[in-house]
């Protein structure tokens, strides 16, 4: 198995295990999971900060508005809201590919990957 397929490995287990996640659409994870680029590759690009309002502006300004071209709007701080309650603001491991397959999801936004 590649390098990627280990991580898209983990990123399901992850959500299947520990966040509960009975279905799992891999065509979408894999599709999104490819978008995140080389971040998925080092530690401190790979987890999003969710106490960090600064980065989450970036996940909504780079990810959901230049990359899914939708507009700014109370929507799109509602799904960021969302997945992070998903997630747990307790849990410090907040895969960006899964973050965004989340956000993906929660805006219907999956025939823009897949």
């Amino acid at each position: 198995m590649s390098k990627f397929d280990d991580k898209v490995a983990q990123y399901k287990e992850e959500m299947s295990g520990k966040l509960g996640m009975k279905r799992v659409d891999m065509a979408l994870l894999t599709a999104v999971t490819k978008a995140c680029g080389p971040a998925i590759y080092r530690a401190d690009a790979e987890k999003v900060s969710s106490s960090d309002k600064k980065e989450l502006e970036t996940v909504k300004k780079n990810f959901l508005m230049k990359k899914l071209g939708l507009e700014d709007g109370p929507k799109l701080d509602k799904a960021i809201d969302e997945a992070v309650e998903k997630f747990g603001k307790g849990n410090r491991n907040k895969y960006r590919a899964i973050f965004y397959y989340m956000l993906v999801k929660s805006l219907k936004q999956s025939k823009q990957f897949v």
